[in-house]
């Protein structure tokens, strides 16, 4: 027996152990070979300050492919014994020949150091530091593997409850569901395998702290792009979500290729890819809609189920009034107002919806009330600046008019005086019976200088030739 112990211990290998050894802390805990080869050197040298007082003259050389590790203390050759605190940095020449017969004075030379003769302490000070570093390159490789997983989902399993709050094991570490982020409606126990979205991941000093979700809308849109293919290579994008978490969600989707259907590519087979969503998240509802840029009709299809009549979209108000028929009104606002409270939010527009009957009779719900009639619309465009001139003008004219009048006037009371003085002298010379056939004949012309007046605004005189004719007869 005492032979195959001794044979036991010849055949151990420790560079061949601690090979193994790394390997396996490799591949469970994710930290790399070199990391750890770092980690046992300043262990060792952290042994070494329990045995030396000077550490800074010691160096450890570890080969990375057959893990051999060597401890050596440098040391200063000098001529005679150095003295007893100088021990640890100096050596005589004489002793120094007897371990490089080439040493000479001034020069160095390297003692080997057994790292076996060290004492229980420095072991432990060893294990310590490289425990320590095990655990903070640990803490490192979750923290940024599941940095990079931020924003996406994951699986996990119910493991205990913390008061209100879940905890998720992922695996590797745990997870925190706050009560905000869980569903009302659901009911985990333990042992449930769920996912969930990571939405934050925080490196603390205990170790990276994970924030996980069941209510964000995102979670919806990673399970359609695990679970639909279109979704997952761009194919098919989702432009919009809104969701009440437990109940019902509507998805706004578009195709970049125009021989893939949208809609039926999230839908799958007889509903078998929407099916396994709504699975997941213990039966509630999703609707599929069609995203399209004209917001009119982008609107309509966030209505669905219920049927739209028509749309009046306001863009720089971000408003919209929609009429359904009378049969559809409920339909369209849906339980409480859901149907129209997710499709105001899957659309970013503020939606009233009224029923056929009650648009008859409101302001705004009538597509008369934003019909123009085209004459008017013509007048308006083309002739808008004319109309406003010909308004000048008519001022204008009545301006000139009244002066015209007043000129006139003038004219009147000065050339009546002048022809007053010709037609007494003219009148004397006359015979007295003729006065009446005179005043006739004036009365007539009177008749028609008043026609004229009328026509013309302002007051016509006979001409002088006619006054002397008259005169004359």
């Amino acid at each position: 027996m005492a032979v195959r112990r001794k044979a036991s211990k010849a055949e151990v290998d420790p560079s061949q152990l601690l090979r193994e050894a790394l390997s396996l802390i490799e591949e469970e805990k994710g930290i790399s070979r070199d990391t750890m080869l770092e980690a046992i050197e300043n262990s060792l040298l952290t042994a070494c300050k329990t045995s030396f007082t000077h550490t800074d003259n010691i160096i450890c050389e570890i080969d990375r492919q057959t893990c051999e590790y060597h401890l050596y203390q440098e040391k200063l050759v000098v001529q005679d014994e150095p003295e007893k605190e100088d021990e640890e940095t100096q050596i005589s020449l004489e002793r120094a020949r007897t371990l490089d017969f080439n040493a000479e004075i001034g020069g160095t030379v390297r003692i080997p150091l057994k790292s076996q003769e060290f004492g229980r302490i420095a072991a432990t000070n060893a294990k310590n530091v490289i425990l320590q570093k095990i655990r903070e390159e640990e803490r490192n490789s979750i923290y940024n593997e599941f940095f990079s997983k931020e924003r996406g989902i994951v699986t996990g399993t119910v493991q205990r409850f913390m008061g209100r709050n879940i905890n998720i094991n992922l695996g590797k570490t745990d997870a925190v569901l706050s009560e905000n982020e869980q569903v009302k409606s659901e009911h985990l126990d333990i042992g449930d395998r769920v996912r969930v979205y990571i939405l934050e991941v925080r490196n603390t000093p205990r170790g990276p702290k994970i924030m996980v979700s069941r209510t964000h809308p995102e979670l919806v849109k990673r399970l359609f792009e695990n679970e639909v293919s279109e979704v997952g290579d761009g194919t098919v994008e989702i432009r919009s979500i809104s969701r009440e978490p437990g109940s019902r969600t509507k998805i706004a989707v578009w195709s970049n290729n125009p021989d893939v259907d949208a809609v039926g590519s999230c839908v799958g087979m007889n509903g078998s890819r929407v099916n396994a969503i709504v699975d997941e998240l213990k039966g509630e509802k999703i609707d599929v809609v069609n995203w399209d840029e004209n917001p009119a009709i982008f609107i309509e299809n966030a209505l669905s189920p219920a049927k739209v009549v028509s749309v009046i979209v306001d863009g720089d108000e971000k408003t919209a009034k929609v009429v359904v028929p009378d049969y559809q009104l409920s339909l369209a606002i849906g339980r409480e107002g859901q149907n129209a409270r997710l499709a105001a939010r899957l659309t970013g527009f503020k939606i009233d919806i009224k029923s056929e009957t009650q648009a008859k009779d409101a302001p705004g719900f009538r597509m008369e009330d934003y019909l123009v009639d085209e004459d008017e619309e013509e007048y308006y465009e083309e002739d808008e600046e004319g109309y406003y001139e010909e308004d000048e003008e008519a001022e204008y004219s009545e301006e000139d008019d009244s002066a015209e009048e007043g000129a006139v006037a003038e004219n009147v009371e000065d050339g009546g005086a002048y022809e007053g003085e010709d037609d007494e002298t003219d009148i004397a010379e006359e015979p007295i019976e003729d006065s009446g056939e005179e005043d006739s004949e004036e009365e007539d012309s009177g008749s028609d200088e008043s026609v004229t007046e009328s026509e013309e605004h302002g007051v016509i005189f006979p001409s002088m030739e006619d006054e002397g004719k008259d005169i004359d007869e």
